[in-house]
């Protein structure tokens, strides 16, 4: 059984910075696409930045040029470093990846998600 979990969420201050990390763990044998999605009240889900496994980055355009995205595939991690955080950056954040199992076709899995809250 695959399973992502996410740590360092918590509330930060309008123009803070914050850094998310996504631990892999379970019978992995390949772990393709990396990313992390966002979730704010009433709004749709969003992937707010993606990196392949040849690590090519992808971001969504509201956070361009303040988040960088890295992943560590000895580690089986994903990490988000988000900065000049902002009220509308507040959401849940979810680690998602596209994994191979052995035994299984390659599937997207998720994580739980980890809260971030952007107020004074």
């Amino acid at each position: 059984q695959v399973q992502l979990v996410e740590s360092g969420g918590g509330l930060v201050q309008p123009g803070g910075s914050l850094r998310l990390s996504c631990a892999a763990s379970g019978n992995i044998f390949t772990i393709k696409t990396m990313g992390w999605y966002r979730q704010a009240p009433g709004n749709q889900r969003e992937l707010v930045a993606s990196i392949s496994s040849g690590g090519f980055t992808s971001y969504v355009d509201s956070v361009r040029g303040r988040a960088f995205i890295s992943r560590d595939d000895a580690k089986k991690t994903v990490d988000l470093e988000m900065k000049n955080l902002q009220p509308e950056d507040a959401a849940v954040y979810f680690c998602w990846a596209n994994i191979g199992v052995v035994g299984r076709d390659i599937d997207a899995y998720w994580g739980k998600g980890t809260l971030v809250t952007v107020s004074s």
